[in-house]
């Protein structure tokens, strides 16, 4: 089949446009997460044990989800790029990796936010009419939801070009 070679040779395939248009994506995505969680430069992950509560309680932790999910745009965000090799299922895989937690982002963004309201000082806001400031939870909402849109888009113009197979894409 042709793309077989795992080397990124002559047989590989040239990554899709949606795919090379990653790296933007990867970087809003990146940032955005940071600020909504406060993800410092580290992430720290109990790996003493394969099995205990610091296990289930750190895979509930919206701050390590979003961690390990910007982890995982760093990864795609590298994948991106003309000239390094990648593959179909390596592609897909981390796509659908960091899917589900930022489908789930803004709803945590909004309940861990919602928490820190002066919820009396909100509403005087609204009562006066004011206008809600550039960069508001909406416009937010909006491109993310475009973001994660362009990631689908990637995995899907991936899966065409691979035509139901591994394909290598250098």
């Amino acid at each position: 089949m042709v793309g077989e070679d795992r080397s990124g040779g002559a047989d590989a395939l040239p990554k899709p446009r949606e795919l090379l248009a990653l790296g933007p994506v990867c970087e809003r995505l990146f940032d955005r997460l940071r600020v909504w969680f406060d993800v410092g430069p580290q992430l720290v992950a109990d790996l003493s044990s394969i099995d205990g509560a610091a296990v289930l309680a750190e895979l509930q932790d919206p701050q390590l989800v979003a961690g390990f999910t910007m982890r995982r745009l760093q990864a795609l965000h590298l994948l991106s790029r003309p000239g390094v090799p990648t593959a179909t299922d390596v592609v897909v895989g981390y796509i659908d990796a960091v899917l589900r937690p930022l489908v789930e982002a803004p709803g945590r963004h909004m309940r861990r936010s919602a928490a820190g309201v002066d919820w009396d000082r909100a509403w005087e806001v609204l009562d006066a009419g004011m206008l809600l400031p550039k960069g508001c939870p909406e416009e937010e909402a909006v491109e993310f939801r475009r973001l994660v849109g362009a990631l689908i888009a990637a995995r899907e113009a991936v899966l065409d070009a691979s035509d139901t197979g591994v394909c290598v894409f250098s």
